[in-house]
């Protein structure tokens, strides 16, 4: 029986999930598996029996995920399944940018108790006139589960826009509206576009994309739009670049001290992910990958090691090796199981950077003296044997 503790809560469409095979615990020490949300995990001892932690949502930056590939334990996310609460909410912010409504509401609310409120109103409402959003031209930096609807939905709106994505799958690229017009370089969105939103990951690479060199060569009075992460954009050149009147509005969904209290800046709290629908798409994910896991041996949607499927095991047995990626280790492996006149049924070996994964379909069960030889070769983390 596998042991799951949930470190935030989960939602039921998900937990319900679990077959007689599974119990939820309150102690993480007897743990096989996590399920996690938000909660932060880098000072968490992780116990020896942990083999799989997985993320009801797509960021894990509150896992640290490092250790966990050194200890063997496989991180999943759940890319995709709050996208369209994600694309809902930028289509909000996309309004709440090009409209000063905020602006206006916070204005009603400060002289909501003064006599003659509607003739206030009436005489006050002109400093907070906005911009129709049909016309406008949108680069939207990043063509994924999120942007890619966002953008199809923006022409439909009757926006003029452009997409910037050079790692575009090819499924997301049939999924494009015909009339978003492709540039080759961001570029080209800052110095065209009237609102721009960003939906890349949060890498070294991506870190600060959006700086004062960047804002520089936007539009003056642009709309930036982030529902992607708060690493991606440098607050100080914002700060700068709002004050300045370059950034008419800048709509973040990750607010901090510094962006709360700039002015032109729409600070929602987070909100991006926060429907009931997104949670049960994304606890449902999360379970469904955590079990094909457990009980096949398959990697799918993982963070930290390659993925890998090979179905449901129909073979006498099926032996999983999660190691490091040196060479010759495939060889090392085949040999091992050759030693005891196991046959190989079947076989599937992919890395990703550092670490890599083995699955091995045998055509009986592999004994412990296969297991032990196993786990003594160099670089091997972790021997498992589904069956």
């Amino acid at each position: 029986m596998y042991q799951v503790h949930c470190l935030n809560s989960i939602s039921p469409k998900g937990t319900e999930l679990f077959t007689e095979n599974y119990q939820l615990t309150e102690h993480l020490e007897d743990a096989q598996a996590v399920l996690v949300r938000s909660a932060a995990m880098h000072d968490l001892a992780l116990p020896e029996s942990l083999l799989a932690i997985a993320r009801a949502g797509a960021g894990v930056n509150n896992i640290p995920l490092d250790r966990c590939s050194q200890q063997g334990i496989v991180v999943f996310n759940t890319p995709g399944a709050n996208a369209r609460s994600v694309v809902e909410l930028s289509l909000c912010g996309l309004l709440l940018g090009c409209r000063d409504v905020v602006g206006g509401i916070n204005w009603v609310q400060s002289i909501k108790d003064q006599p003659e409120l509607a003739k206030k109103v009436e005489k006050g409402k002109s400093q907070f006139a906005g911009h129709e959003i049909a016309g406008k031209r949108l680069g939207v930096i990043g063509l994924g589960a999120v942007g890619g609807p966002l953008a199809n939905a923006a022409v439909r709106l009757g926006m003029e826009v452009y997409g910037y994505d050079p790692y575009i799958s090819v499924e997301a690229a049939w999924h494009l509206d015909s009339g978003i017009r492709h540039v080759k370089t961001q570029e080209e969105i800052y110095e065209l576009c009237d609102v721009i939103s960003i939906h890349v990951p949060l890498l070294d690479s991506t870190r600060n994309m959006i700086n004062a060199q960047a804002l520089n060569r936007m539009k003056q009075g642009v709309i930036l739009l982030n529902f992607a992460r708060g690493g991606l954009v440098d607050d100080d050149a914002m700060a700068q670049a709002l004050k300045n009147g370059k950034v008419w509005h800048y709509v973040t969904d990750f607010p901090n001290e510094k962006t709360a209290s700039m002015p032109g800046c729409i600070a929602i709290p987070h909100l991006g992910a926060s429907t009931e629908e997104s949670e049960d798409n994304c606890a449902r994910m999360a379970v469904n990958q955590m079990k094909n896991y457990l009980e096949n041996g398959n990697i799918v949607n993982s963070v930290n090691f390659p993925n890998c499927d090979m179905g449901v095991c129909t073979s006498a047995g099926r032996i999983t090796i999660l190691h490091r990626n040196i060479p010759n280790s495939l060889g090392r492996f085949t040999t091992a199981v050759a030693g005891e006149n196991v046959n190989i049924a079947g076989l599937t070996n992919k890395s990703r950077g550092d670490y890599a994964y083995t699955m091995l379909d045998l055509d009986r069960k592999p004994s412990q003296t296969v297991v032990e030889d196993l786990s003594r070769i160099d670089g091997v983390l972790r021997v498992r044997v589904i069956r």
